[in-house]
Formats: C-alpha cells, sequence, structure tokens
C-alpha cells in the first residue's frame, strides 16, 4: 500500500529541516540577527510539497544517493521561501501573517526581511554547488535559475502585479504557469536530474509538474474564497478585495474546481508510463487538489 501524502510531506520536512539545521551552520560569521531572520522563515514549517516532489521524484526514476536530491530539494525550498518574504513585504503583497505567524518583516523590520530573502537566493545555488556532484551542478543550477528568474516565478510576479488583469483564462494560466507552476516543475525536474532520469522519465515529470503547478494554484484560488485565515496560517479574501482576478472569479467555483481536476487527471496521466515507483507521487497529486489548506 502507497504511503499517504501526510506521511510523505512529513518524513521529507523532517529530512529537510535536518539538512537545513547543517547548512545554517556553514555561515558562523555571518551578523547572527540575519540568520536568526533566515531560520525564521527557513524552519517556519509548511507543507514542503516542492522539496517532497524534488525527493519522490528522485526515488521515482530509481535515484540511489540521495546527497544531490536533498541538496536539490534545499535550494528549492531556500527560493520557495526568498520568495514568500518578499511576497510579503510592504511594496509586494503587504500581508502580516505567513504560516501562523507574523510575517518576516514584521518581527525583523523590512530591510533585514529583504536582505534574509536576498541571502536565501545565493544560498540556494551554493548548497547546489557544495553538495552535488560536479557533473549535475551545472544542469540543476540552470533547472532552478530558469524556474525562478524573468521567465518563471520573478516574470509571473510581476505579471500579477500589472494592472492589466488577465481577462482569459489563457492569460490566467499564463501567469500561473509562471508564478507558481515554474517551481513547482523543477521540482519534479531537478529530481529527476538528481537520479540520472532518462529523456523519457524526464519527460514524464516535466508532464506531471506543469499540470500540478496549474491544480495547486486553481485550489489555492478557491481556498482563498473558502476557507479561514486560521485554517490557511494567513490572510484569506484578499485577492478578491484586491481586486485580483483568480479562477473563482473567472469561472466560477465549481468550474474552478473541475479545472483543477481536470490537470489531475492530466498530471496523472503523465506519470504512467513510471508505474508502481510513481505511486508515492500520484499520493502528491491527489493531496494538492483535495487539501483544505
Amino acid at each position: 500500500m502507497s504511503a499517504s501524502a501526510a506521511d510523505i510531506l512529513s518524513k521529507s520536512a523532517d529530512e529537510l529541516t535536518d539538512y537545513f539545521r547543517q547548512v545554517l551552520k556553514r555561515y558562523p560569521a555571518s551578523p547572527p540577527r540575519l540568520l536568526e531572520a533566515i531560520e525564521y522563515s527557513l524552519l517556519a514549517g509548511g507543507k514542503r510539497l516542492r522539496p517532497a516532489l524534488v525527493l519522490e521524484s528522485f526515488l521515482a526514476c530509481g535515484g540511489k544517493s540521495k546527497t544531490a536530491a536533498l541538496a536539490a530539494a534545499g535550494a528549492l525550498e531556500l527560493v520557495h521561501t526568498f520568495s514568500l518574504v518578499h511576497d510579503d513585504l510592504p511594496a509586494m503583497d503587504d500581508d502580516d501573517l505567513r504560516r501562523g505567524r507574523p510575517t518576516n518583516h514584521k518581527v525583523f523590520g523590512e530591510a533585514m526581511a529583504i536582505l534574509a530573502g536576498d541571502a536565501m537566493v545565493t544560498m540556494a545555488f551554493e548548497v547546489l554547488a557544495v553538495d552535488c556532484p560536479a557533473e549535475l551542478v551545472g544542469s540543476l543550477c540552470r533547472e532552478l535559475a530558469k524556474a525562478t528568474g524573468p521567465d518563471g516565478m520573478i516574470g509571473g510576479q510581476v505579471l500579477d502585479m500589472d494592472e492589466q488583469k488577465p481577462k482569459k483564462l489563457e492569460q490566467l494560466q499564463k501567469l500561473h504557469r509562471m508564478k507558481t507552476g515554474a517551481l513547482l516543475t523543477a521540482s519534479c525536474r531537478m529530481g529527476a536530474i538528481a537520479a540520472g532520469a532518462d529523456e523519457a522519465k524526464l519527460a514524464a515529470l516535466d508532464g506531471f509538474g506543469r499540470h500540478l503547478g496549474l491544480a495547486f494554484q486553481i485550489v489555492d484560488d478557491i481556498l482563498d474564497e473558502t476557507a479561514t485565515a486560521e485554517q490557511m496560517g494567513k490572510a484569506t479574501k484578499k485577492d478578491a478585495a484586491k481586486g485580483k482576478v483568480t479562477y473563482p472569479t473567472l469561472m466560477g467555483l465549481d468550474a474552478s474546481q473541475k479545472e483543477a481536476e481536470k490537470n489531475l487527471t492530466a498530471a496523472l496521466k503523465s506519470i504512467g508510463p513510471l508505474g508502481a515507483p510513481a505511486e508515492r507521487l500520484t499520493s502528491l497529486a491527489n493531496f494538492v487538489v483535495e487539501r483544505q489548506t
């Protein structure tokens, strides 16, 4: 019987926390307040979905030595956490709550939050360079940089801030493929690369990640409308208040749920050729669509 998504996420989160504690010890000359700000957000918990996808994609592709996969998982989470810290700033989304606690800038001030986010970006590429075999460093860094940069998460955030709001489903999908989907796809691809996967397996996980990324964002939009702040650990209904276009505002809640399920089906079809080794990825994909937080 395949492990539950909760068990998979819990195990990978524990592995990642142990890894981050070791990584943070590598900076003895760092100003203590900076390390405190980094640790505050980096070890705050959360679903840890991206690192779990890295590790499970690695296993689904028959990976053996976990060192590179763990570094890739850590790098993805460092970049993801930096994005949350910066997104919460007054100049961006101006949020006071993240993962059930005050946001980084509320505790450490705006300047330190910016610098902590900047530091996490550089740490992400450092762990890849230090902890991965030399023959994998270039490929993994390229994947992470592309998913993070102008054509990926950061470009998507710019589109999200644009006053010219998406009017069609295709425009909204492009925004979310960049802002949310790029890192989720990179998680799957980097796990495959760490395992030395062939082109067929890499393509399967690429398709899985792309469809899962859209499903994840659709469900996020639904939960922003239907869940409470206590359930989510952050403010809800903020997108509507800011006039943002979301899947529910564009399609309605029922149609949005169907669109999420359609992308889930496509994601699972993509990894069908991987067979039994991908069962744990199936559990994670189902969790993405069924989650309540």
